[in-house]
């Protein structure tokens, strides 16, 4: 867990009053989830979790120095009697943030902050943003997927938005770095349970919804929910949604109609849409160039240096997003002059010429038709290689499978992330959506199946290797498997040329 070395002392009896309960007049200098990060002075926060209450660690957070516990009714009887006072709130999960915030001098008000949500984009919209900020001068700090970076410090991702706790840390430590913004992927896991409350981001973007995590959500329209609590006043703002699939249109309607400070942008939209709009989009070898037009009819002129449309949009997004948090449009151009190119680690991620490799995060049917459809007009045939993580949402499987076999030339089944499911059972649900007549095999090593689609592929041919993107690891329950798909390609293309 990322911290400040500084301590600052913060009154219980305040940190109790914000949520609504009652506390003595003792200090604590942080507040912690997990009882292994708990320092002398800290808060230790106990709440529910799925398989055991974390009450059941408060002895070991006071052991270790913690001087308090924040938990619910149920927590204080598993934790009983510990010496050092409790604090009890209905809810925990509702109530972490709040309390961790304030524990950490609430940070996020001394930064600019950007938060990006949708099923795909996220993280290359996340690391457009952050580039162009740079660009201007700022000094950043990036949450997401790929890396967590607090000014000149980079570290492995663990989840896509942290726990309130770890995340309001991270924005202390970015403030004392001399942070000026802070740009978030946010999923639907931490809208709903809360973890970034009670930040109130200065721009919030949407990138679009197709189906995915239904493992963690009940039904769609829960996942929906989830996402638009993020456009709601008291978390942004000022918001850019992007209208160009069915639930951006209904979330733009919907949010625009509750609040001010929504507009929406769109690709292709007709001139003298209201909201932002891309025009002008011409193909380049290794992107597009293209024009975006304010909600006031000015226009900014540059290009994205990553292939696909969807990068378009995302690019797009990202410049709005900059531009709605008050940096003014001929200030962008100019940072802007060279394009928009990022690197972002497995996203699109060319790893080789002949043949022409590409690496993506393309985990869902959406996600997976447009980067085939982007690599589609390329000469020479497409292969694609691709598999499901196990012990998610099951019902995307054929699905995905479907519409690579219907678009590659080649569908290579393999595993991704099984988790405790069995490989065999996730790559048979997948294969019972290739179509008949369609090309593909099934090599459940996934090492194996990269080296095969090299082999296999001819010098003007093109190679999706889709669904794991920047990972370095497979986790096949109690054991993991360290592969990169990006170097697993990278030796195999090297050793067929040395043949």
């Amino acid at each position: 867990m990322l911290r400040s070395e500084q301590t600052r002392p913060v009154s219980l009896s305040m940190l109790a009053q914000a949520v609504g309960a009652s506390a003595p007049t003792v200090n604590v200098t942080g507040a912690v989830m997990d009882n292994r990060a708990v320092r002398p002075g800290d808060l230790f926060i106990a709440m529910p979790g799925a398989r055991v209450h974390a009450a059941r660690f408060a002895g070991a957070a006071v052991e270790a120095g913690a001087a308090a516990v924040l938990t619910d009714a149920e927590g204080a009887r598993i934790a009983g009697e510990l010496g050092v006072p409790a604090v009890v709130v209905p809810d925990v999960a509702a109530a972490a943030g709040t309390v961790a915030a304030l524990a950490y001098g609430e940070p996020a008000k001394h930064v600019r902050s950007f938060a990006v949500t949708g099923t795909n984009g996220k993280t290359t919209t996340t690391f457009m943003i952050d580039s162009i900020l740079r660009g201007l001068g700022a000094v950043t700090g990036l949450i997401g997927t790929v890396e967590l970076r607090l000014a000149s410090q980079a570290v492995p991702a663990r989840m896509t938005t942290p726990q309130p706790d770890e995340l309001q840390a991270m924005l202390e430590v970015l403030v004392e770095r001399g942070g000026t913004d802070v740009v978030m992927e946010v999923s639907s896991h931490a809208l709903a349970q809360g973890r970034t409350r009670p930040i109130r981001y200065s721009v919030a973007g949407f990138t679009n919804l197709t189906q995915d995590h239904l493992d963690f959500h009940e039904t769609f329209e829960e996942y929906y929910a989830a996402k638009k609590t993020l456009f709601e006043s008291e978390n942004s703002q000022r918001c850019v949604i992007l209208v160009d699939d069915e639930y951006g249109k209904r979330l733009f309607s919907e949010v625009s109609a509750e609040r001010s400070g929504v507009v929406s942008l769109s690709l292709g939209g007709s001139p003298g849409t209201a909201g932002w709009r891309v025009s002008d989009v011409v193909a380049a070898e290794h992107g597009h160039s293209f024009t975006l037009t304010s909600p006031s009819g000015e226009t900014i002129s540059t290009s994205v240096a990553l292939p696909a449309m969807f990068n378009v949009a995302n690019a797009a997004l990202a410049i709005a997003m900059a531009a709605e948090s008050g940096v003014p449009l001929a200030e962008l151009e100019r940072a802007l002059a060279g394009g928009v190119s990022p690197v972002v680690p497995g996203r699109m991620e060319v790893v080789s010429a002949r043949p022409r490799v590409v690496v993506d995060f393309a985990h869902n049917e959406d996600a997976l038709v447009k980067a085939m459809d982007a690599l589609g007009s390329l000469q020479g045939r497409l292969i694609v290689v691709t598999g499901s993580a196990g012990e998610r949402d099951t019902g995307k499987r054929p699905a995905m499978a479907r519409v690579v076999s219907q678009r590659a030339d080649i569908t290579v089944i393999t595993d991704d992330d099984p988790h405790h499911e069995d490989p065999a059972a996730i790559r048979a649900d997948l294969i019972a959506g290739i179509v008949p007549g369609a090309q593909w095999r099934e090599i459940g090593d996934r090492r194996e199946a990269i080296r095969w689609a090299v082999n296999e592929a001819a010098q003007e041919d093109t190679i999706l290797l889709a669904g794991r993107g920047h990972e370095t690891a497979q986790n096949y329950g109690e054991y993991f498997v360290e592969i990169d798909d990006r170097e697993v390609a990278r030796e195999a293309v090297k050793e067929k040329n040395e043949r």
